[in-house]
């Protein structure tokens, strides 16, 4: 390509790096040596959020069993526990970690 166009540069093309999820640190390194300027993640990201809002499910599974009565007490409320925001909130800090991960892969 470089000789075609006549250019100088030694990566006279932007790359981008289509289904970059899964792939391993070493193939992002190469791709990024080639001239990838952009990798996408969207599946990786997705699967983070989700596992982060399973592993939440997981480990409040016996508050998550109806609205009162938990293991610490049959008259114990679970509503903070059920609020669909602390599961929520458990999926972005997972894909807050996933990003933190592809900054630093990259």
């Amino acid at each position: 390509i470089k000789e075609k166009l006549g250019c100088m540069s030694d990566k006279p093309v932007s790359f981008v790096f289509h289904g970059g999820s899964g792939s391993s640190t070493e193939d992002i390194q190469y791709a990024i040596k080639a001239g990838v300027i952009k990798m996408n993640i969207d599946t990786d990201t997705q699967w983070a959020f989700w596992d982060g809002m399973n592993q939440y499910q997981k480990k409040n599974v016996d508050y998550l069993q109806a609205q009162i009565g938990n293991p610490q007490g049959p008259e114990k409320p679970n509503k903070k526990y059920y609020d669909p925001r602390m599961a929520l909130r458990s999926g972005e800090e997972a894909m807050a970690a996933r990003l933190v991960k592809a900054m630093q892969d990259l």
